[in-house]
């Protein structure tokens, strides 16, 4: 059974920061693409992050280059998203999805991530 289950989400202050985990089970996640997706409210879902199955690449949407950072870690079937200097509009859901072969997707069920005073 296939398995992708955030957690890291919360309440954090403008210029805080968070880090999220997606751990993964029932697949060959070495062999997967990872990304973040984020969803604002009344917003379409938006690409965050994407690193590739061996981290030799990994992509940002201009909206978080230089504040967000995309890992992962095999050995342990989990990928993370390490966000600095957060910003009220960075509040949605955020969720994980593997990639296989660009033809298998799996999606996590999402965290809430809050950027409030």
């Amino acid at each position: 059974q296939v398995q992708l289950v955030e957690s890291g989400g919360g309440l954090v202050q403008p210029g805080g920061s968070l880090r999220l985990s997606c751990v993964a089970s029932g697949f060959a996640f070495s062999s997967a693409t990872m990304s973040w997706y984020r969803q604002a409210p009344g917003k379409e879902r938006e690409l965050v992050a994407l690193i590739t199955a061996t981290g030799s690449f990994r992509n940002y949407a201009d909206a978080v280059k230089g504040r967000f950072t995309i890992s992962r870690d095999n050995a342990k079937n989990t990928s993370y998203l390490q966000m600095t200097s957060l910003k009220p509009e960075d509040t949605a859901v955020y969720s994980c999805k593997a990639n296989l072969r660009g033809l298998e997707n799996y999606w996590g069920q999402g965290t809430q991530v809050t950027v409030s005073l």
